[in-house]
């Protein structure tokens, strides 16, 4: 592996540096994106039920605000039962754009970095076509310098679309997941409004 580092040049390391950022991303998003950190299906009902019975309490609203995002939403929501529908509307909808920007973290470096791959990508083939320029002289052409430089400009360009596809993929991957969990959480939030005002039965 390291010889192949060695051939590809010093261009090479700021797509290595990039993929270990684009790396690190995809994984923390793999595991802060899980359904059951962010909405777990069964949590409406249950504060529902929770709320029926015992009505809003502070151990209810700690459980909510440690559960999970949408357990976040719903606290911000439960906290002004005793307020009018728009107010209780309003304080969900804050909650839930705070939710929305924390979901969206580190999305926009991934993409960055899968836009910029390709173009770090061609930096190091530029620099190895100077290589290879530069390997000619008026004595004949330098065989080591003319190798070095096809390698430093082919691997760079290998490289960049290597880390550029996975990342590319994982950005629209987690784009669509969190654009669909936002709106899945709305709709629970709404229909949290809905039946504690007495709008719908569960």
């Amino acid at each position: 592996m390291f010889a192949i580092i060695e051939a590809a040049g010093w261009p090479i390391w700021f797509i290595i540096i990039a993929s270990v950022f684009a790396l690190a991303i995809i994984g923390e998003r793999l595991w802060t994106l899980r359904q059951s950190a962010v909405a777990p299906r069964s949590l409406l009902q249950q504060v529902i039920e929770e709320y029926r019975q015992h009505g809003v309490t502070r151990e209810m609203l700690a459980r909510l605000n440690q559960n999970s995002v949408l357990g976040q939403i719903l606290a911000a929501g439960m906290l002004n039962t005793n307020s009018s529908r728009e107010v209780m509307k309003d304080a969900i909808e804050e909650a839930g754009r705070a939710a929305a920007k924390e979901l969206d973290r580190f999305l926009t470096s991934l993409g960055t970095i899968a836009t910029a791959s390709p173009l770090l990508g061609l930096f190091g083939t530029v620099i190895g076509m100077i290589e290879i320029f530069g390997a000619q002289s008026p004595t004949g052409t330098n065989p080591a310098q003319l190798a070095h430089g096809i390698s430093v400009a082919l691997y760079n360009t290998a490289f960049g679309i290597f880390v550029a596809i996975p990342s590319l993929i994982f950005y629209r991957y987690f784009r669509a997941k969190v654009d669909a969990m936002v709106v899945e959480m709305e709709l629970q939030a709404l229909k949290l409004v809905e039946i504690v005002h007495g709008e719908r039965e569960a």
